[in-house]
């Protein structure tokens, strides 16, 4: 799994960090941070997931591979 975050998209919501902060995070003007891109596991994936689902400007892309 590989996980991108359009920063250029992002409105600074925090769900991505809030759900998946091992992650995601924020960086001093409040936009994204992919902390780690390629996470594993079950509850990573479900929790990248649910990050992507969540994001209000649709910043977050999880892919497979």
């Amino acid at each position: 799994m590989k996980v991108h975050a359009d920063r250029d998209r992002c409105i600074g919501a925090g769900l991505c960090a809030l759900n998946a902060p091992s992650v995601f995070d924020q960086d001093d003007s409040g936009l994204v941070v992919v902390l780690d891109d390629s996470p594993s596991g079950a509850e990573a994936v479900d929790a990248h997931k649910l990050a992507e689902h969540i994001c209000p400007s649709k910043a977050i892309l999880v892919s497979e591979g």
